[in-house]
């Protein structure tokens, strides 16, 4: 009798540790490195804000691990969300910029698509910004706002600024169906906020008026701060909705940025290739993860995809060409174990809408930032140097060699012989055609 009830119990718990998690994925817009009150690098003041308020993120860290060097695929929204759908450059992807078209991997192969392949019983869903001509449903999202642009989060609703309480509002309501339908989630809800133009309640606005926020601070920075605060409190919104189902222990949650912005540390902001443009904050929480962790290994956000699939369906195989690794193993063993990638290197691409083409890579602690119209070469250690500062390419040159003939050839190989060449020859068209927003809210 004793037997069996050993064997009842480990077949329950065989069971419940093979139960399909929840994936909820939480992306900011333009959230730069220090735009939460969570410092991402514990001993570094300046990696978080003492202006914005962000408690609810204090608290996900407090319960999950946050990385002091997590990365976006671009500097730019579009670019970056394409990478993070599809797990892989936004190069090799041949998604160098917002009006790309031809893809080199099909929409088949999308996170969520892939997901469906590995376990049929996923629903997902997309709420908030999308930006590309692929819709949501074409990459596997079984609801949606469909396409929708920057100027869809710019509402005249004063009970909704920037979308915010409305994308919540949809998200509880598809967690409480796939509970009560029995199916696990994959949910991404990518806010508007914190993109310009920023909006707020009143009565959050009201708390920062008249505050000194910065040198000469006032108007948008606490507009800002206000729309930050409304942002944070729509996240506690949704992580309490996980509680009120039971779910929270079941679901893995991934809150970051599409790319990053202007900090007091970093150099650069969005639109370039400077830290500042592509570092971004990155909490994680979930089954096996423990509480305050801190990790320093460098990811990316095209590593997504690869994660998720570990978490929902160990050693499923992913699609050919994707070049993120899985955060699994730092993230079960507090940062200490090491993860694999394809590649062993972070590539970025930004040759249109800002003043000097731009690409760089990164491998250990050193990263070349590349420009093409003087075909000048920066190197710089990271590791000592985070504000890229000083320029190591004279002192290194076997490094700074090595890492631009690397980008060069992996820039050639995604972008294809005619774009390089163009790319070479400086022939850079710096215009793009904007979209047309047809998503939900009243956009001006």
């Amino acid at each position: 009798m004793k037997i069996l009830l050993i064997f009842t119990l480990l077949c329950l718990s065989i069971k419940a540790s093979a139960k399909a998690p929840n994936i909820l994925f939480i992306l900011a817009d333009d959230q730069s490195w220090s735009g939460t009150s969570v410092r991402m690098k514990a001993d570094e003041p300046l990696s978080g804000s003492t202006v914005f308020k962000t408690p609810n993120l204090e608290k996900l860290a407090a319960q999950g691990m946050t990385f002091s060097q997590a990365y976006a695929a671009h500097c730019k929204c579009e670019c970056s969300r394409a990478a993070i759908q599809m797990g892989r450059t936004t190069t090799t992807l041949n998604a160098p910029d917002k009006s790309s078209r031809n893809w080199s991997a099909p929409v088949t192969d999308s996170l969520v698509n892939t997901l469906k392949k590995a376990d049929a019983s996923y629903k997902a869903a997309h709420f908030g910004k999308w930006q590309w001509f692929h819709t949501p449903k074409s990459m596997g999202y079984d609801a949606s706002d469909g396409i929708t642009m920057n100027e869809d989060g710019d509402t005249t609703d004063p009970d909704d600024p920037k979308q915010s309480f409305g994308i919540t509002r949809r998200a509880r309501a598809f967690m409480d169906e796939q509970v009560k339908s029995g199916h696990p989630f994959y949910l991404q809800l990518s806010y508007y906020a914190v993109h310009q133009t920023p909006q707020a309640l009143a009565s959050t606005l009201k708390k920062y008026e008249g505050m000194n926020l910065s040198k000469g601070g006032k108007g948008d920075r606490a507009l800002m701060a206000a729309m930050t605060e409304d942002f944070d409190t729509c996240i506690g919104e949704v992580l309490t909705k996980l509680d009120e189902l039971g779910i929270a222990d079941d679901t893995l949650v991934i809150y970051s940025s599409d790319n990053g912005g202007r900090t007091e540390i970093l150099n650069g902001g969005k639109g370039d290739l400077g830290e500042g443009g592509i570092r971004e904050p990155l909490i994680v929480r979930g089954p096996g993860i423990k509480g305050g962790a801190r990790c320093d290994t460098p990811v990316i956000s095209y590593d997504l995809m690869a994660t998720v699939l570990d978490f929902a369906k160990p050693g499923f195989a992913l699609p050919k060409g994707v070049e993120g690794g899985s955060w699994k193993p730092l993230l079960l063993s507090a940062g200490k174990e090491p993860m694999k990638r394809p590649i062993d290197r972070f590539v970025w691409h930004q040759a249109v809408e800002v003043a000097h083409p731009q690409s760089a890579i990164r491998r250990g602690d050193y990263k070349l930032l590349y420009f093409w119209d003087t075909k000048e070469g920066l190197l710089f250690d990271l590791k000592n140097d985070l504000g890229e500062t000083r320029d190591a390419a004279k002192q290194k040159p076997e490094i700074a060699t090595q890492l631009e003939a690397d980008l060069k050839a992996h820039l050639k190989a995604g972008l294809g012989e005619q774009a390089y060449g163009a790319l070479e020859r400086g022939e850079v068209q710096q215009s793009r055609p904007k979209g047309k927003g047809k998503g939900k809210g009243k956009a001006k």
